[in-house]
Order: structure tokens, then sequence, then C-alpha cells
């Protein structure tokens, strides 16, 4: 009984160890998309902020000019300072940026389901 029972303890902890390391290698795996999400966002987000700062510059520059020339007016204001329409290439972006994500996920989904059942890979 006392033999059993200390069997019984080492394959508890044998699997328990195995749960942790499975446990610790999936976690790496989330860290690293985490981490990719994360400087993928900094990246996009530095970039809008330096294109988007150098026109609103200019802009405040022209003005600035206008001003002290006199040749100022709401009108012109108005057109230096409207945001424009996007472009081809902006309406382009916006359908296909949620393409490319959808296909991201699909590919990190079956990448992931793939380590999970290492099986399947040797049937196929």
């Amino acid at each position: 009984m006392k033999e059993d029972l200390k069997k019984k303890a080492e394959e508890l902890e044998q699997t328990l160890e195995m749960q942790l390391s499975l446990a610790k290698k999936e976690s790496e795996d989330w860290v690293k998309v985490g981490a990719a999400v994360l400087v993928g966002g900094a990246v996009a987000f530095l970039a809008v902020r330096l294109l988007a700062g150098k026109k609103k510059r200019k802009t405040e520059k022209v003005l600035k000019v206008l001003e002290k020339e006199g040749l100022l007016d709401d009108e012109i204001t108005k057109k230096l300072t409207k945001k424009s329409d996007p472009g081809f290439l902006g309406r382009l972006s916006a359908v296909l940026l949620p393409i490319a994500i959808n296909y991201g996920k699909e590919q990190l989904m079956n990448r992931f389901n793939q380590e999970q059942n290492p099986s399947a890979q040797h049937e196929e």
C-alpha cells in the first residue's frame, strides 16, 4: 500500500513537471507575440507622428508668413488646415489591413494548433 502511494506520488510529480514545462513553453510564445504586437504598434505610432508632424509644422509656418504679409483670411485658413480626403493608397490600406490581420491570426492559430497536436502533423 505504501509503495503504491509512493509510485502515485512520483507519477503525479512527473505529470506536474510536464504540465509546468508545457505552460512555460506556451507562455514564451505568447510573450513573443505580445512583444511583436507592441513593437509593431510603437513603430506605427512613431511613423504616424513623424509624418503628421512635418505637415503640421509646414502649415503653421505658412500661416505665420501669410499673417505677417496681411494676406491671411478665414477662407485661406480653412483651406490650409482642412484635412485632405484619403487618396487611393489610404482607401486601399483600409481594405487590406483587416485582411492582413485576419491572415496573420489564422497563421498564428494554425501554428499554435500544430504545436498543441504534434500527432496531427504525422497523420496528414
